[in-house]
């Protein structure tokens, strides 16, 4: 990365500590995502790497690059993301900073219900809906997505059976 440090973004003083872009949030987001993908030894590596998941050529060589395409991170809370494509590679196109919501949410092990012409997370249909998240996969355990998602809450409470 020799000559790379003129190209990047200032920094203010008051959001990152340290000289540098190896102190920056960005850095650290870049180093991990290297290792998940690329050093057998990292903790996550078995399920990145370890699956097939890599980083594409212009990011895992350069993190001037990677910057360049990604951008500053919106907040501390945010990191990065593969989306849409949650079993794709990193690469433009396939990342974004995320909140831990939208990680949540992007997760291999998130259960995701059609409803309506849209996919969501059961978190996401129980906040939609008004609903703890709790009795929304209670509704779905006992019936249809049509009626666990499409009966409205009573203020008496939800009493729905099936005929």
């Amino acid at each position: 990365m020799a000559n790379s440090h003129s190209k990047l973004p200032a920094v203010s003083k008051q959001s990152h500590k340290g000289h540098g872009p190896s102190s920056w949030p960005e850095y650290t987001s870049w180093r991990s995502m290297r290792d998940r993908c690329y050093n057998p030894k990292a903790r996550n590596y078995r399920h990145y790497g370890g699956r097939g998941i890599t980083v594409c050529e212009r990011w895992r060589t350069s993190f001037a690059a990677f910057l360049a395409d990604m951008g500053r991170k919106p907040s501390i809370k945010h990191t990065l993301d593969r989306y849409p494509d949650n079993n794709g590679n990193y690469e433009p196109g396939n990342c974004r900073w995320a909140t831990p919501l939208q990680q949540c949410q992007n997760m291999r092990t998130t259960r995701l219900i059609a409803f309506n012409g849209e996919s969501l997370s059961v978190a996401a249909w129980a906040r939609r809906l008004g609903l703890d998240h709790s009795t929304l996969q209670e509704r779905l355990a006992k019936y249809p997505v049509e009626i666990a998602l499409g009966t409205p809450r009573t203020p008496g409470g939800w009493n729905y059976k099936l005929a």
